[in-house]
């Protein structure tokens, strides 16, 4: 039986059973497979590391695209950088916006999710509000004059393409395009084993907004516990709204969520221990 072992570590692997190969392929940036786990549906993985599953991805989409969005309250314009699987723009349509603008530098995993995972954009793809842009994150944000409410960056982690995501430079561009009292969020990995990511992170992103966190949601896919989502805006009472405020603006929405609720909204940003002593490292 053929199996997938995961890469992104050096001393410990998770190994998934290829119950049927969908498709692999060198793509101009990285090596995409998509392939179908008996427990976990189909998988879609980037240079050796799952980046996300049928089982699973809405805790991920959910928690990345809502909590932003409710926070903001006022939301008409998303850009989205990354998240070629469809899932996050699945999400983010969800709200009564205007228009988002999604970068994402690999055609084919765009085309390829279509395809081979379908469930995830859900047509998505099809929506008039998107303008689908095939480029570097980094470039986009240097090069448009667009101006957007909410920022979200669904990037891979930092080695490879994803890498400038994580840079200064990125996150002092991206601040550029918010509107006043814009939100950004961002993937940043799982504490437990990446407190070096969270770190440089708390540090360059931190250094742009007045108000710069993280909130957390436990993904099984991702080995090794919470993972956590980086947040930053100038807005200091975005992240305190009550579960109360929440609730008024998730019932106004009218869509439905299998992991997000406002209560689980609320409590994502009281962070374990560990990762308050690894931000009090580098304060």
């Amino acid at each position: 039986m053929k199996k997938f072992n995961e890469t992104l570590y050096d001393s410990v692997s998770q190994e998934f059973r290829i119950d049927k190969m969908y498709f692999e392929s060198k793509t101009d940036h990285q090596h995409l497979m998509i392939f179908h786990n008996a427990m976990l549906g189909r998988v879609m993985t980037l240079d050796g590391v799952v980046q996300t599953t049928e089982a699973d991805e809405f805790i991920y989409h959910e928690m990345m695209a809502h909590v932003p969005i409710l926070a903001h309250g006022k939301v008409k314009r998303v850009l989205i950088i990354g998240g070629g699987d469809g899932g996050m723009l699945r999400e983010v349509l969800k709200h009564d916006i205007e228009h988002v603008t999604q970068v994402e530098i690999d055609k084919a995993v765009v085309d390829m999710a279509i395809e081979y995972l379908p469930n995830h954009s859900a047509g998505a793809y099809d929506d008039p509000r998107l303008n689908l842009v095939i480029s570097d994150g980094m470039d986009f944000v240097r090069d448009t004059s667009e101006k957007f409410d909410v920022i979200i960056s669904d990037s891979t982690d930092p080695i490879g393409p994803g890498e400038v995501l994580f840079t200064d430079s990125f996150y002092q561009l991206a601040k550029k395009c918010l509107n006043e009292n814009g939100i950004m969020a961002t993937q940043n990995g799982v504490p437990f084993f990446q407190k070096d990511e969270i770190q440089t992170t708390f540090k360059r992103m931190g250094s742009q907004f007045k108000d710069m966190s993280f909130y957390v949601a436990p993904i099984p896919t991702y080995y090794g516990g919470f993972m956590t989502f980086a947040w930053g805006t100038d807005d200091e009472c975005a992240r305190k709204l009550g579960v109360d405020i929440l609730e008024e603006r998730f019932k106004a929405a009218d869509f439905k969520t299998k992991y997000y609720n406002p209560a689980i909204h609320h409590a994502s940003f009281a962070l374990p221990q560990y990762v308050v002593d690894a931000l009090d490292e580098v304060k």
